[in-house]
C-alpha cells in the first residue's frame, strides 16, 4: 500500500504556498507568516545549491484533508496549529506538509531548554517539545472546531505517522416565506432552534434569526447535523392598499414549520452533513386586538421581561411590551388563549403571570402582582470515614479554609440545572459568604420552575439528596414563588474505584508513559488524549454519571464512584451530545461497553474497547 507521500502530486513551493496563504487568510498572526516565508526562502535556496548542513535532521509532519462524507480530498484548506505558530494550505490533492528541524545541541548536549531527560524527569522526544500536539483544518462550506458536536476537524500529531484531518460539510436550511402583501418592505423574521444536549438532557437552543429578502427568501448556513425547528415571528400588516389607521388591525401570527400553531406541535427538521433542506412557510392574515394588563407593583423607569406562550405551552413566537410609565403590559394579539408572564431583574427579582383569552375584541386582563423569587438552602451533612483535612493540601490557604469553617463551600460544587425544555437565560448561583466563618450553601432568587440538584466534590460523593420524602437524585426539585426550601444532602467517602485501560489505541510516542491528565509530566497535553471514558448509570440505578480522560496509553482511573450499576463506554473523542440521562437514547450502546455493579469500597478493573466517533 502506497503512502500518502507517494500518491500526491509534486507539492507547491513554500513561497507559492505562502503567497496564496497571505491572499486567502489575512487573519493569521504575523509570526506564522514569517515562519512560512522563511521556510519557503530556505527551500528554494536548497533547490539551487546543495550546502552541507550542520543542523540535526528535520522532522516532517504530513497528511491529507478529507471530506468526512464523500472521503474525497479537499484542496486549499487551511491547516494550522491551535497556537497559530504553524499554518499552511493543502494542495490540489488535499496534501499538506510541515518540516520542523530538531533543536540544535552543543557539544555537551545542551539545547538551551530544560532537559526532559534529566534525572527524575520523564523521557520526552524533543519533537514533542517543538511541535504542537494537534493540527486543525478549516475551509468555507465545512464545519470547523468552533462547532460543538463535530470535533473531527482536528488530528492528534503522532511522530512518523501520516495524519488525516476530516472536515464535515455544513448543512443548510433555505426557503421562502410567502406573505400575501403588496408591501415589498414586509420582510418577516425567521427563527431557527436546535435540539442540543446539555448535562445529558436535551434543550431547545436558538441558533439564529434571519430577515427575509424582499422576495421572501431566507438562508441558514453552517448548520451542524441534528434536529431543528423553524418558525416565523409576528408581522403586522401595513399594506398601504388595505391599512386603515382607525380601523381593524391585521397581522400575521407566527407559523411553525410546516404549518403548526405552536412550538410544541411543530415538525422537526433532521439535518445530516452536507444536506440542503428546503422549507416554505405561509403565514395567514388574522385580525389583531389590543391587550392591556396592569402590574400592581411594577417597577418605574425599568423594563420587565415579558413572555407570551400559547395555552401555557412555552415557546417563542408571540410578544408583548411593558409600558413603565403606566406600569402595564400592552400590545396586540390575535384570538386565542395565552399565558403572559412578567419578570423583573435586579437585586430583588420577582415574577407574576396571568392567563388571557382574546376573543374578537380588545381585552383588559386581570392585574398581575409580582412575587419575589425563592431561596433554596442546602444542608450538607459530611458522613465521612476519614478526616477530610488529611486529604487536602497542607498550605496556609487550606488551613485558613478549615479554620474558618468553609470546607463545604470550598469543596462542594453545587448547581441547580433547569429541567425545562428551553435553556434558561440565568442559572441560579450560590450566595457569596456573608462572613469569614459563613459555611452556608444558599441559592437566592431562584425563578419558578423545575431543577435538577447536582453535587460534585473532590472528596466523596452525594449519597442522598432529598427534600422531605422526595428523592432529588431521581426527581427534579420544584420551585414556586416566594418560598424558602431546604434540601438535605449526605456526603460519604466510601465510594468505589474503577481502574482500567482502553484497548485499540495507537502506540503513544510522546514519552509520557503512564501519565494521567492534569499530571506534571513534561510533554503531556490534553491535545493528545485519545480516549474519553463515560460511566453511565443504568435505568433505576442509584449510580451517578461520571467521566474521565484516559492517558495517552489508554489507562484511566475513577475514584469515589457512588454505588450502583453502570455501563462503561470509551470513545475516541469527547461526546458533548451524549444523552446519557435518557435511557431510550442509551439503548444504542447496550453492546458497546461492559456493565459493572459497584458497592461501597469496591475496586474494579476493566478493559474497554474503543468506540470510534463514526459510531
Amino acid at each position: 500500500m502506497k503512502s500518502i507521500h507517494d500518491r500526491r502530486n509534486p507539492p507547491l513551493s513554500w513561497a507559492r504556498r505562502a503567497s496564496a496563504f497571505v491572499r486567502s487568510h489575512q487573519s493569521i498572526p504575523v509570526l506564522a507568516l514569517a515562519i512560512l516565508l522563511h521556510a519557503g526562502h530556505c527551500g528554494e535556496q536548497a533547490q539551487a545549491q546543495v550546502v552541507p548542513s550542520t543542523h540535526p535532521p528535520a522532522t516532517t509532519v504530513q497528511g491529507l484533508v478529507l471530506n468526512g462524507v464523500t472521503h474525497e480530498t479537499i484542496g486549499r484548506a487551511l491547516v494550522f496549529s491551535p497556537d497559530s505558530r504553524f499554518a499552511t494550505l493543502s494542495d490540489d490533492q488535499g496534501h499538506f506538509e510541515f518540516t520542523l528541524p530538531q533543536p540544535a545541541t552543543d557539544s555537551t548536549g545542551d539545547s538551551g531548554e530544560p532537559s526532559p531527560n534529566s534525572p527524575g524527569a520523564a523521557r520526552v522526544d524533543p519533537f514533542f517539545l517543538n511541535f504542537p500536539g494537534m493540527l486543525m483544518a478549516r475551509k468555507p462550506g465545512f464545519l470547523n472546531s468552533e462547532h460543538r458536536s463535530w470535533t473531527s476537524s482536528r488530528a492528534v500529531v503522532a511522530k512518523g505517522k501520516d495524519l488525516v484531518i476530516t472536515l464535515v460539510p455544513e448543512a443548510l436550511i433555505v426557503g421562502r416565506v410567502v406573505v400575501p402583501s403588496s408591501n415589498a418592505s414586509d420582510r418577516i423574521e425567521v427563527e431557527l432552534y436546535r435540539r442540543q444536549v446539555q448535562e445529558g438532557r436535551w434543550h431547545w437552543i436558538r441558533v439564529g434569526t434571519e430577515r427575509t429578502r424582499a422576495n421572501g427568501d431566507f438562508r441558514f448556513a453552517e448548520l451542524e447535523p441534528g434536529t431543528y425547528k423553524l418558525l416565523t415571528r409576528e408581522l403586522l400588516d401595513r399594506d398601504p392598499l388595505t391599512f386603515e389607521p382607525l380601523g381593524q388591525l391585521y397581522g400575521y401570527p407566527p407559523v411553525y414549520f410546516p404549518s403548526a400553531t405552536d412550538f410544541a406541535t411543530a415538525g422537526s427538521i433532521e439535518l445530516t452533513p452536507g444536506i440542503t433542506f428546503q422549507a416554505e412557510l405561509s403565514p395567514v392574515r388574522q385580525p389583531y386586538y389590543p391587550v392591556r394588563v396592569a402590574i400592581t407593583n411594577g417597577p418605574q423607569d425599568a423594563q420587565l421581561d415579558i413572555n407570551v406562550s400559547v395555552q401555557g405551552r412555552k415557546g417563542p413566537g408571540y410578544s408583548l411590551g411593558y409600558n413603565d410609565r403606566h406600569q402595564r403590559i400592552e400590545g396586540l394579539l390575535p384570538n386565542g388563549t395565552y399565558v403572559v408572564e412578567a419578570s423583573s431583574e435586579g437585586l430583588n427579582p420577582a415574577t407574576g403571570s396571568v392567563t388571557l383569552t382574546v376573543k374578537g375584541g380588545a381585552l383588559e386582563g386581570p392585574a398581575i402582582t409580582l412575587v419575589s423569587h425563592s431561596s433554596v438552602r442546602v444542608n450538607a451533612k459530611l458522613d465521612f470515614n476519614t478526616d477530610p483535612q488529611t486529604n487536602l493540601r497542607d498550605d496556609s490557604t487550606t488551613q485558613n479554609v478549615l479554620r474558618n469553617g468553609q470546607w463545604r463551600r470550598q469543596n462542594l460544587n453545587l448547581r441547580l440545572e433547569p429541567a425545562g425544555e428551553f435553556a434558561p437565560g440565568n442559572i441560579p448561583q450560590l450566595r457569596p459568604p456573608t462572613s469569614p466563618n459563613d459555611d452556608s450553601l444558599v441559592f437566592l432568587n431562584v425563578a419558578p420552575g423545575r431543577y435538577w440538584v447536582r453535587i460534585d466534590s473532590s472528596h466523596g460523593f452525594a449519597a442522598s439528596v432529598s427534600i422531605g420524602e422526595i428523592d432529588l437524585l431521581r426527581q427534579p426539585l420544584t420551585v414556586g414563588l416566594g418560598s424558602s426550601l431546604l434540601v438535605d444532602v449526605t456526603m460519604r467517602d466510601d465510594g468505589a474505584e474503577i481502574t482500567g485501560a482502553v484497548e485499540g489505541l495507537e502506540n503513544d510516542s510522546s514519552g509520557t508513559g503512564d501519565a494521567f491528565p492534569g499530571s506534571s509530566v513534561v510533554g503531556f497535553s490534553s491535545d493528545r488524549v485519545r480516549a474519553f471514558v463515560y460511566c453511565v448509570p443504568l435505568p433505576d440505578s442509584t449510580g451517578q454519571f461520571k467521566e474521565v480522560w484516559a492517558s495517552p496509553n489508554g489507562r484511566f482511573e475513577l475514584q469515589q464512584m457512588p454505588p450502583g450499576a453502570y455501563r462503561v463506554l470509551a470513545f475516541d473523542r469527547q461526546q458533548p451530545e451524549l444523552e446519557y440521562r435518557n435511557s431510550e437514547a442509551m439503548r444504542a450502546y447496550d453492546t458497546k461497553g461492559p456493565v459493572v455493579r459497584l458497592v461501597a469500597g469496591q475496586k474494579e478493573s476493566l478493559r474497554l474497547q474503543l468506540i470510534p466517533t463514526s459510531e
